[in-house]
């Protein structure tokens, strides 16, 4: 057994100073004042954070170093795709996964992009894989996009939306008709029943339907997400709402609230380059937090760089977050948010042992990693002459 020695440390629910945090193996055994006589002290630290989780990413599909035509976030042959698999386009030998991990940012959920009004499911990795087998951690829903993206991809291939409506309505078509086919199959009686068969796409839209599959919903300004929202009253969908970056006033995040829609909002510190930005400001996020709306914060890399979503937790605390609350965001609550909280997120006992050491207090500009922990084995310490 293992230990390192905290003069604070951040478990993703509350902060505790001057403790040892044990762990074994992948998993943390707990934290106490006093260390164990059985525990190897291989470190001492000013500050401990449990590792990062960006819920929203497209890192290893759009790779650092490469030309943007050679991005895999979106498959531009049609736009309707219920079957593609981010983990299949991801490429480990992305730079951007060792900036992330220096940072202390470990797992990320890739998604694909939203240039298809259905773009294909998603999938949790951690960072320090090997191979894109070895990354996956869990799934976390079938990637969605309303607004104006889909209908911008007009010159793609395939039957394509121009406008908001046409987009929703291609989409509507194909749950109309699953739907219809569920109706007849629930009427059908013996062998009739068994004659009604689903292919591997309807399947994916019986399970949206079913609520067991969740709808990850690219959209941006209030009217998207309410025509969003008409879809989940007709159809029964599961759903969260990703960035959320142009709503500039309360009413839609306390629907939200209201429906226990979650947001994974963001994200932060990006050029407002398109007309579904037009709104967007950091002061939007005072909306998102007086509503008492679930959310977490998301980089959509490469949009901000992974390395960076602990930066963007500033606009928290201008907004009244303490930094426990702020480095709880991106932790246990992003890990709330995917579904994968009693695997990571806090630092608790039979969680991984996936943390960060500080040399200072992470909020300075001045502070930085000194080593990173995933799973029990280090993943980066930089040597004494870099630092």
């Amino acid at each position: 057994m293992k230990c390192i020695f905290a003069d604070q440390l951040y478990t993703g629910t509350d902060l505790l100073s001057q403790v040892f945090l044990s762990f074994k193996g992948t998993d943390i055994i707990g934290a106490a004042k006093t260390k164990q006589a059985a525990c190897q002290l291989i470190g001492e630290f000013p500050v401990v954070t449990p590792a990062f989780i960006d819920p929203h990413s497209h890192i290893g599909l759009y790779r650092a170093g490469e030309p943007e035509s050679e991005g895999e976030g979106n498959e531009q042959a049609r736009a309707l795709f219920f079957l593609p698999d981010a983990l299949d386009s991801l490429q480990m030998d992305d730079p951007a996964f060792a900036d992330a991990i220096e940072m202390g940012v470990l797992y990320s959920c890739i998604v694909p992009g939203s240039g298809n009004i259905v773009g294909g499911l998603s999938a949790i990795i951690r960072h320090f894989a090997n191979n894109s087998s070895e990354a996956l951690v869990g799934r976390a829903g079938v990637k969605a996009a309303f607004g104006h993206n889909p209908m911008s991809t007009r010159n793609w291939k395939g039957e394509r939306p121009t406008t908001r409506m046409g987009a929703v309505g291609m989409f509507r078509e194909k749950l109309y008709q699953v739907r219809d086919k569920l109706d007849r199959r629930q009427a059908a009686k013996g062998k009739e029943k068994d004659k009604i068969e689903f292919s591997a796409e309807e399947r994916v839209l019986r399970d949206l339907m079913a609520g067991k599959t969740i709808l990850r919903c690219h959209v941006h300004k209030t009217d998207d997400i309410a025509a969003l929202l008409r879809l989940v009253d007709a159809f029964g969908l599961r759903v969260t709402v990703e960035h959320a970056g142009d709503v500039h006033q309360p009413e839609i995040f306390t629907e939200l609230r209201r429906r226990n829609i979650p947001v994974a909002f963001g994200p932060l510190d990006s050029f407002a380059y398109k007309v579904e930005l037009r709104h967007e400001n950091w002061r939007n996020i005072r909306h998102l937090v007086d509503s008492e709306v679930f959310f977490g914060l998301i980089t959509d890399h490469p949009v901000i760089p992974a390395r960076n979503l602990l930066l963007t937790t500033r606009w928290l605390i201008r907004c009244g977050y303490t930094r426990q609350q702020a480095i709880e965001v991106i932790s246990r609550k992003n890990a709330e948010f995917l579904g994968i909280e009693k695997k990571v997120g806090t630092l608790r006992k039979g969680r991984w042992a996936s943390f960060t050491c500080w040399n200072g207090d992470p909020f300075d500009l001045t502070a930085y990693p000194v080593a990173v922990f995933g799973e029990g084995r280090c993943l980066y310490q930089p040597q004494a002459a870099n630092r």
